[in-house]
């Protein structure tokens, strides 16, 4: 009976596994849905402080301001950056029709234009047609997972500790103080990570701002602003934000389009090789070559997003091995 018993749990953990490894998307985006609640409750309870009278806001209308107060700096910030860019594009529009006559004229003096291939060409934009619809099924999907992961976020917000003394009435009473204590030392780790990607968000965003205002870019505030909120994804987000800027540099001088390449590739040796495992070593008490390895694996494992959690469930998995495996 007992070997049967074995035989069934064995079966059952192995499709469970099966299970988890299709669903491996939404479980991921469950995970730091739950790691951004554990960092981002400190906020939410710094508001909740706040009082008005005899007034004071519950967590759900804590969660609304925090909202409310980035969308207001969201908008602040695109009052100010959009109309200047929107005008130039509309000069830039209007100046297309002749820049793409006189760039025509050009390329029919070239030995080489009576070679081209009109339907190989044809096929080349229809292929860069199905790429851009690729493209924006993609952009799709990802603007329905970001809302899926705000909403999932604030329901762990709201009821994320509800759910963890369930969990925790599940575990023998005897363990119940140790793993308690455990997490709430994990909790405390892991919220000091936001703290840390903050101050490498500052530095980028101010440093980017500095170096671009001084090399004459156009829209270099705009462009050290996202620069700085990018830099919350690793790899992708500063790639992302350094190509903007170089094409933008590139309108006005080559130069300009290489200096800018130039300031973010040695930026990315500072920040890799000293600032990040300084910073997260000062806030989230980890070796440096912790955080480089658990950045590396992360990005293997998921991508971008395993990057972005990355060095919170290193933090997290330290707790944990400090409370149950290391003995001193």
């Amino acid at each position: 009976m007992s070997q049967r018993a074995n035989i069934l749990f064995a079966f059952a953990v192995a499709m469970l596994l099966f299970a988890a490894w299709h669903v491996r998307g939404v479980l991921l985006l469950i995970y730091i849905a739950a790691l951004f609640a554990v960092v981002i409750t400190p906020g939410v309870e710094s508001v909740q402080r706040l009082h008005i009278g005899k007034w004071h806001p519950n967590r759900g209308v804590a969660i609304v301001v925090i909202l409310v107060v980035l969308l207001a700096a969201i908008t602040l910030f695109l009052v100010f950056a959009i109309p200047p860019i929107f005008n130039d594009l509309q000069s830039f529009s209007r100046d297309l029709p002749a820049k793409i006559s006189r760039a025509n004229q050009r390329l029919q003096h070239l030995p080489f234009t009576d070679r081209l291939d009109v339907s190989a060409l044809q096929q080349h934009l229809a292929g860069a047609v199905g790429g851009i619809l690729g493209l924006v099924t993609g952009i799709a999907g990802g603007v329905f997972g970001f809302f899926s992961w705000i909403i999932l976020t604030a329901y762990f917000i709201i009821d994320g500790r509800r759910a963890f003394h369930w969990v925790l009435s599940m575990i023998p009473a005897h363990h119940r103080p140790r793993l308690k204590e455990t997490a709430v030392r994990a909790e405390t780790r892991v919220s000091k990570w936001l703290l840390g990607q903050l101050m490498l968000m500052l530095i980028l965003g101010t440093l980017s701002t500095v170096v671009w205002g001084f090399m004459h870019v156009k829209y270099f505030y705009a462009l050290g602003v996202f620069a700085g909120v990018a830099n919350i994804v690793p790899i992708v987000g500063p790639l992302i934000s350094v190509s903007l800027a170089a094409i933008v540099a590139a309108f006005d001088s080559w130069t300009k389009a290489i200096g800018v390449i130039a300031f973010y590739l040695i930026y990315q040796q500072i920040e890799n090789a000293y600032l990040t495992p300084k910073i997260m070593k000062s806030t989230v008490d980890l070796p440096a070559l912790a955080v480089i390895v658990a950045l590396t694996i992360g990005g293997s494992l998921a991508g971008i997003l395993g990057a972005l959690v990355a060095v919170p469930t290193a933090a997290l998995i330290a707790v944990i091995l400090d409370e149950y495996v290391i003995t001193d």
